[in-house]
């Protein structure tokens, strides 16, 4: 039988059976706490009775941290994971219960996040660390009474497929802009990018020890490749553009302090600074829809141009998923004429 005691203003309703952990809860009035305590009483007569109290102590915030702690190290990008950590922790969301946030509350969140005009793959990812966060708690946490509130709701979709190619003329433009920049490794960079098919931070982490020359050959050692389709290949067959830009950096002195660290990188630059110099090219060409990222598909799509096998352009580009690949080809119709007849 519950005991129900008045304390102030507030009725402590509080109960003990064997077997159980005591629990109690505090209410404004007698009727809602002889209300709950007959529901539990009854939850634990016919056994199917799961403890609620931390679910309904522990704030989004505290789990926030925990998961932080425990669960983010062990992914393979805990930075971007940390950063989406560190945007839920200043919404107000953080500071509610995980037993009293509901769907609707998330949303309310995705459709905020969408008013501000952030893309559809950035609102899927940061609801997604919040559903993993709610199962991990319910599964290994000790909080099995938790439901995830966020099987309820609709997921924004993934991002919209890029599709953006260079068009006539503009590497040309583009290459003078960065050639006559102060950065002498912008124009090479751009190169190297629409060559090779790199990444941007693969292409900026390019060490010298790795590239042979004469060969036409990159070999890059397991430490610096990556897993799933943010991978590199073990080793990458360079075009003669590519061969000749390489030989062209390797021949120049080095500007700067002449750190080790420096001289053994390809491009002894950071690839902030070669953005900078991006950014204000395409600003002077008034190019406003073109990222960087944007030369990877070019590169990809240029390697099927030349006549090569997906397989043969996977192993250039790192890719290790078919349908990856063909996101990031978009072979131009004019192309098509010559093998057509």
């Amino acid at each position: 039988m519950a005991y129900i005691s008045q304390r102030g203003a507030y009725w402590r309703a509080e109960i003990r059976r064997r077997g159980h952990k005591p629990v109690y809860r505090t209410f404004d009035t007698r009727q809602q706490a002889q209300h709950w305590a007959r529901r539990i009483e009854g939850e634990m007569d016919a056994g199917v009775y799961i403890d609620r109290t931390e679910a309904e102590r522990t704030t989004l915030r505290e789990a926030l941290e925990r998961y932080q702690r425990e669960i983010v190290p062990t992914k393979r990008y805990p930075k971007q994971e940390n950063t989406r950590i560190a945007r839920w922790l200043r919404h107000e969301l953080a500071y509610r219960t995980l037993g009293s946030l509901r769907g609707a509350d998330f949303a309310r969140y995705r459709d905020e996040r969408r008013a501000a005009g952030r893309a559809e793959n950035t609102i899927r990812l940061e609801l997604q660390l919040v559903s993993h966060l709610f199962e991990m708690a319910r599964k290994e946490w000790g909080l099995e009474s938790l439901l995830n509130p966020l099987k309820n709701i609709r997921k924004p979709g993934g991002s919209s497929a890029r599709d953006r190619r260079l068009a006539d003329g503009e590497y040309d433009a583009i290459r003078t802009q960065l050639e006559s920049s102060a950065n002498r490794y912008a124009a090479p960079a751009f190169d190297l990018a629409i060559e090779t098919a790199l990444r941007k931070g693969s292409l900026f982490s390019l060490r010298w020890e790795w590239v042979d020359l004469p060969a036409r050959m990159i070999r890059f050692p397991a430490e610096a490749r990556r897993a799933a389709n943010k991978g590199v290949p073990a080793v990458l067959p360079l075009s003669t553009r590519a061969r000749n830009v390489l030989a062209t950096l390797r021949a120049e002195p080095l500007e700067g302090s002449g750190a080790a660290s420096e001289v053994d990188r390809v491009l002894p630059t950071t690839p902030n600074a070669v953005m900078l110099v991006w950014a204000r090219a395409l600003a002077k060409l008034q190019i406003d829809d073109l990222r960087w990222h944007d030369l990877r598909h070019e590169a990809v799509s240029r390697l099927f141009e030349k006549g090569l096998h997906p397989m043969e352009v996977a192993s250039i580009s790192g890719h290790r998923s078919m349908q990856m690949l063909k996101r990031y080809t978009h072979l131009k119709p004019e192309s098509l004429l010559d093998r057509l007849g």
